[in-house]
Parts: structure tokens; C-alpha cells; sequence
């Protein structure tokens, strides 16, 4: 371990062509497909539901993966810690490889459901896996870099993602979306297979098998909420309250101790990313729909302003690992912070008639910079707050309040959405876009707290 430290202590601009290019561009093509199919699916299901029918359950698509991966974050942190990423990593790609084929050989919706469950099974190993790898196998000063490689992967797919989904279906039909990728899966894994070998972990870690069920209780709140918010089942809004209550109670047993009141240290970092990025989802949902119908663009140029964001979001990123006058971490948490509270006025805009569209895009696009620049150095920040014996338990930690607090968010603001849409044209969107900016706030608040250690 401490020949790889001292190894990569080399210049940083050799991150791509230096003795870790192998295992940059293994980190990047993981993320990549994890981050395609995450995004792909979104254009796919409409021709997947007409063919497996299962319209009604059409929402667990998105919920399932992301409830399961909750349970295998949980599970995969400690394992890492004990025994290195290289057992966990390997596992959740051929659990993601499995998930893939299952889905896209389905014949009927819940052996597509299930597949898309087993994705996200694979998927939460993946995500926490290459956290630990980053923390284990890069140096503190390049880190940044690093994550700025992670946000492209992810950056990429928002931008082609939907056009090569829609297109492959077009073409030869949405099962090859999924059957594709397994290939390109086992060769990225192929990338950085000697560097999982070079990375031991820590025999004494101990593993608390209780949290895997506090984490399914968990990921059962979730799909509760999801669902419950759909409000097709009966007493949904008694399904929803007693979900969410469930899963804030126990979330907390799988967080950092503190998380809720931001406390200074780990804590803060870990709720100041969740509420930045559940702020930006909240408001990213509802802001092209606003535009469709409040300013008449086509669903492409409504599109267009969420490419905007997106490589806004790659800018932010790349500033904050290459500006010198940046170098400040907690600086940039809040400088972050305040764009995306400033990006999400955007949504208010929309509802604006006479504030030129390119405005709303323009405006739209500082959010995305704040998410760059904030969402990439507080993934440094926890590795920073982490021994390495920490690094995976702590990276499921963060990557599991993101997914809670995203799907909360979202679930509740589809009914509130729907309930006063119903009502007045506007209210729904004035309730969704002003929560949107209260989390964001809150976020604001947060990164007040942040500090770098030591």
C-alpha cells in the first residue's frame, strides 16, 4: 500500500497517460455504464411497458434499483474495509452483468422488475467499490482530479445517453439497451483488475450484520413512498406518512451519528451533499415539464437546458480541481452550495412569461456549476475524514443519505405535485420549485459547517 502512495506522488497531469491510466480509465468506463443505465432506462420504459404490459408498476422500475442498492452499499462499506474493494467490486459487476441479462431476456414485467432489482444490487457494489479504490490507490492532491473524471462518466451519458437508448431501440429494440453492455462491463472490470489486488484491507474492521437490516427496513420505505406517492393504492397517504417516518428512523442507524443536526466533521459532509443533490433532482424533475407547458418549447429544447446544467456540472468539477484560488475546500462546498440555490430559481422562472427562455437556461446552467464544484469536493472531503479502514463503510454511508433523501424527496413531490395541480394550474409547480429551494437552503446552511480536517 504505501509503494502505490508513494508511487503515484508523481506530477498530476500524468492522471490518464502515468502508471494509473489503466485503472483511470477502468474507474471511468464503470461509472460510465452504471451512470448509462441508470439514465437510459427513463427513455426505454415507455417502449417496455407496451411490450410487457405491467403499466402499473411501472414506477417500481426506478424504485427497485434503487431500494436494493441501498442494501448492498450497506452490506458492501464494512466488506471493503475487511477484506479490499477487489472481492466486492468483482461481485457486484457480475451481479450487474446478471441483472443486465435478466432484463433484457425478460418476458414479462416482473422478470424485468427483477432484473432491474439485481442491477441495483450490482450497482451499489460498484458505486461504494470505486470510492474505495480512489481512497486507496490515489494520492490526496489528486483525488480531485479523479472526481472530476467520476462527474464526466457521469456528465457523458446525460448528454448521448437518451439519444443512443432511443436510437438502439429504434433500431434493433430496447432489450439490446441492456444485453449490450455486459461485455463492456467485464473489460472495464479487466482495467483495473491488478489494481484490486494491490490493495489489502483491515482483518480487525468489524462487521455489524444488523445494519444490512436496518437497511432493508430501509429500502422498503422507499419503494413504499415511490409507490405510495403514485397514489394508486389504497390509503396511500397513510402508506407514505408511516414510510417516510420509517425510513428517516431508520436511515439514521445506517448514517454517520449526527448526520440530521450537521454535525461539524463527517456528518456535515454527508447531509450537506444529500440535501444539495435531492434540491437539484427536486427541481430538475419539474423545470422542463414548466417549460413544455408554460412556455410551449418541444420536449428537445426543454431538453436542452438540462444539457446545459450538465456541462455546467463538468466545469464546476473541473475549476474546482485545477483553479488554484479554489484550492480551499470548504470554499468551494459553499460556493457550490450558493449556485445551486441560485440555479434552482430557475424553476420560478419558468412560470415567468416574460423572461426569455435562454435566461431561464442560462440560470438553469449556475445550478449545475455549484453542483460541480460543491458534489465533487465533498466526495474528497469524506475520504479526507476517513482513515482508509473507514473509506467503504463511510462511502455507502454518503451514498446511501443521497438515495434516501432523493427518493424522499421526489416521492413527496409527485403528490403534492398532483394534488394542486388539480387545483391551480401553478400552485403545483410553486409548491415543488419552492421545496426545491428550501433544501437547497438547508444546504446552504450546511456548508457552513463544512471543514477540512485537521
Amino acid at each position: 500500500m504505501q509503494a502505490i502512495r508513494q508511487h503515484e506522488l508523481g506530477r498530476a497531469d500524468r492522471l490518464w497517460t502515468g502508471p494509473h491510466g489503466r485503472v483511470v480509465l477502468g474507474i471511468f468506463s464503470l461509472a460510465f455504464l452504471v451512470a448509462f443505465e441508470s439514465l437510459a432506462v427513463a427513455t426505454v420504459m415507455p417502449a417496455v411497458a407496451d411490450e410487457l404490459g405491467g403499466l402499473r408498476l411501472y414506477a417500481l422500475a426506478f424504485a427497485a434499483p434503487i431500494a436494493v442498492g441501498i442494501v448492498s452499499m450497506t452490506a458492501a462499506g464494512p466488506l471493503m474495509d475487511r477484506r479490499g474493494p477487489g472481492p466486492g467490486l468483482r461481485l457486484g459487476v457480475a451481479v450487474f452483468v446478471v441483472g443486465l441479462l435478466v432484463a433484457g431476456l425478460a418476458r414479462s414485467m416482473p422478470i424485468f422488475l427483477a432484473g432491474r432489482a439485481v442491477q441495483g444490487l450490482g450497482m451499489g457494489f460498484v458505486g461504494v467499490g470505486l470510492y474505495v479504490v480512489i481512497g486507496q490507490t490515489f494520492h490526496e492532491d489528486l483525488r480531485a482530479r479523479v472526481f472530476t473524471v467520476v462527474t464526466s462518466a457521469w456528465v457523458l451519458p446525460a448528454l448521448v445517453g437518451p439519444f443512443i437508448a432511443g436510437a438502439v431501440t429504434d433500431l434493433v429494440g430496447w432489450r439490446w439497451v441492456f444485453l449490450a453492455v455486459p461485455a463492456i462491463a467485464v473489460a472495464s472490470l479487466g482495467l483495473i483488475w491488478e489494481a484490486l489486488d494491490a490493495i489489502e484491507g483491515d482483518a480487525e474492521v468489524v462487521v455489524d450484520r444488523f445494519r444490512v437490516v436496518w437497511a432493508v427496513i430501509v429500502a422498503t420505505g422507499v419503494v413504499a413512498v415511490s409507490v405510495g406517492g403514485q397514489r394508486v393504492v389504497p390509503w396511500w397517504p397513510v402508506v407514505v406518512v408511516v414510510a417516510v417516518i420509517a425510513t428517516l428512523r431508520y436511515a439514521s442507524r445506517l448514517l454517520p451519528a449526527g448526520v440530521w443536526r450537521a454535525r461539524r466533521g463527517l456528518p456535515v459532509v454527508v447531509i450537506t451533499r444529500s440535501l444539495l443533490c435531492a434540491a437539484f433532482l427536486g427541481a430538475e424533475t419539474y423545470i422542463p415539464l414548466s417549460l413544455v407547458q408554460h412556455r410551449a418549447l418541444s420536449v428537445t429544447r426543454a431538453g436542452l437546458l438540462l444539457t446545459s446544467a450538465a456541462v455546467l456540472w463538468f466545469t464546476g468539477a473541473w475549476l474546482a480541481a485545477h483553479v488554484p484560488a479554489l484550492s480551499s475546500k470548504p470554499l468551494r462546498v459553499r460556493l457550490g452550495a450558493a449556485c445551486v440555490l441560485t440555479g434552482v430559481g430557475a424553476g420560478f422562472l419558468t412560470l415567468l412569461p416574460g423572461v426569455p427562455v435562454y435566461v431561464v437556461t442560462a440560470w438553469w446552467a449556475v445550478g449545475g456549476l455549484g453542483m460541480g464544484l460543491a458534489v465533487s469536493t465533498l466526495g474528497v472531503l469524506m475520504l479526507d475524514h476517513s482513515t482508509p479502514a473507514e473509506q467503504g463503510a463511510n462511502s455507502a454511508a454518503m451514498q446511501t443519505s443521497d438515495a434516501v433523501l432523493e427518493s424522499l424527496v421526489l416521492a413527496l413531490g409527485c403528490v403534492v405535485f398532483a394534488i394542486m395541480l388539480a387545483q391551480h394550474e401553478q400552485g403545483g409547480y410553486l409548491l415543488v420549485f419552492g421545496a426545491a429551494a428550501a433544501v437547497a437552503a438547508l444546504g446552504v446552511l450546511a456548508s457552513y459547517r463544512v471543514t477540512s480536517p485537521g
